[in-house]
């Protein structure tokens, strides 16, 4: 008798917990659809997203805010007006401006006529010593660039501007600017390029 109503109670367990795992496994399931719902769901609302931005030309992942009927920059040769620097200096600077455009904007560099037009000169490359301050015990001597940039936007003469760029380096005053020059041009350079790269591209 006890033996009888022992396997009843174990078949009754046995169908309850039978229970309970299709009822989690059907839980489960649920809750896949439901996250794989989402994900679609959240896939065609960032896509649209982009769409819509891209569209209307008012962002990129670079940061830019160019209208999307400018297609092509022109970088006409920047000249060294000043005395001097190494005699590289224009080139170097003319690459790097042109390179930056072609990295981070989708525009088109062209020799001539572009929707954009950069122009200027080189007018400073002024060593400069710097005395100590109350927080810094030792005098350093400076190196300052300065660019004189002339932009035009043939799309949008609203934007067009005529102005200067400058950037500098500190390097000890025990050392002199031929042991430092190869070091400091680049990074100068570097941060005039991106400087004007935000007043023309970035609107900053």
């Amino acid at each position: 008798m006890n033996s009888t109503k022992n396997r009843v109670k174990n078949e009754e367990s046995v169908r309850r917990s039978g229970r309970v795992k299709n009822g989690s496994a059907k839980l489960g399931l649920t809750q896949k659809h439901s996250l794989v719902r989402r994900l679609i769901l959240s896939f065609f609302v960032l896509n649209a997203t982009l769409f819509a931005l891209t569209s209307c030309g008012i962002y990129s992942f670079t940061g830019t805010t160019l209208s999307p009927d400018i297609k092509t920059v022109t970088v006409n040769n920047f000249t060294l007006a000043t005395a001097g620097g190494p005699a590289n200096l224009p080139l170097t600077f003319n690459e790097k401006l042109k390179e930056y455009y072609q990295r981070y904007t989708n525009l088109k560099v062209i020799p001539n006529n572009g929707d954009m037009l950069l122009e200027g000169n080189i007018t400073g490359y002024d060593l400069l010593a710097i005395a100590p301050t109350a927080s810094d015990q030792a005098g350093v001597n400076r190196l300052q660039i300065t660019v004189l940039v002339r932009f035009y936007n043939n799309k949008d003469e609203t934007k067009n501007f005529e102005q200067s760029f400058s950037f500098y380096q500190d390097f000890p005053q025990s050392q002199t600017l031929s042991q430092n020059e190869a070091r400091l041009v680049p990074k100068i350079l570097d941060q005039i390029v991106l400087d004007i790269f935000n007043k023309t591209a970035a609107d900053w």
